[in-house]
């Protein structure tokens, strides 16, 4: 590998991780915004998002100059197609917390409109799980990706909960039909960001290992596993 691919795609690693950190602040002010209900954050959130969209194109096109450029090969070109991968679910994750925004928004205007703690609980286990697949990019971490693919049931479990308790609630109230729809909006969106996570942490899997563990689901033993390989 030439002097100058290294670089690039060192520079190519630095702006995905900028990205992730952008996303990170948006997921948070999505939920600050339904916590607060305050219809300023949300607004924050689509200017942000723009931003998001503007780096998820540059980083796009420069993955695609590098494997013109460059041509690479093996573990090289696994690493170029990772960080495509990656850079279109953070943008994802960006347009889901956006989609946060519009219906915390919503809410707002919804009087007396009680916000269960489960989606705090929900949003709190996505944004773990966000932030554990950046660390776990950073250090290219097989271990911590591992933990993040078998955190995706919890929240997936916590969203079944969701579902139940807001059918629950439109069947003994039809009143809060509107309200109740919202909030199960927003829980399969914080979901989304959830499983948009565990793709990230799927590819750095991928980086590290050239493994590919998609649909597939981890055992405590592979952890263990991973463990007893890391080095030093």
């Amino acid at each position: 590998m030439t002097v100058h691919f290294r670089r690039e795609i060192e520079k190519l690693k630095k702006r995905l991780l900028a990205l992730g950190a952008e996303v990170e602040e948006i997921v948070i002010m999505a939920v600050k915004s339904l916590q607060n209900k305050d219809l300023k954050i949300a607004e924050r959130v689509k200017e942000r998002d723009l931003g998001v969209d503007q780096l998820e194109v540059d980083i796009e096109e420069e993955c695609l100059k590098i494997l013109a450029l460059h041509q690479p090969v093996a573990i090289d070109l696994r690493y170029v197609i990772a960080i495509m991968k990656m850079n279109n679910d953070l943008e994802r994750i960006g347009d889901l917390s956006l989609n946060i925004a519009y219906r915390s928004a919503e809410l707002a205007e919804i009087k007396n409109i009680q916000i269960p703690q489960e989606i705090f609980l929900l949003a709190r286990k996505s944004k773990e799980m966000l932030t554990h697949s950046l660390d776990a990019l950073i250090n290219m971490d097989v271990k911590l990706a591992l933990h993040v693919c078998q955190a995706d049931d919890e929240v997936d479990d916590l969203h079944k909960e969701m579902y139940k308790q807001t059918r629950k609630n439109i069947l003994a109230n039809s009143s809060e039909l509107d309200s109740q729809i919202r909030l199960l909006e927003i829980s399969h969106q914080l979901e989304r960001i959830a499983d948009h996570a565990t793709n990230l942490a799927e590819d750095v899997i991928y980086m590290v290992q050239g493994r590919i563990i998609r649909h597939k689901s981890v055992s405590s033993e592979e952890i263990i596993e991973a463990s007893n390989h890391e080095p030093g």
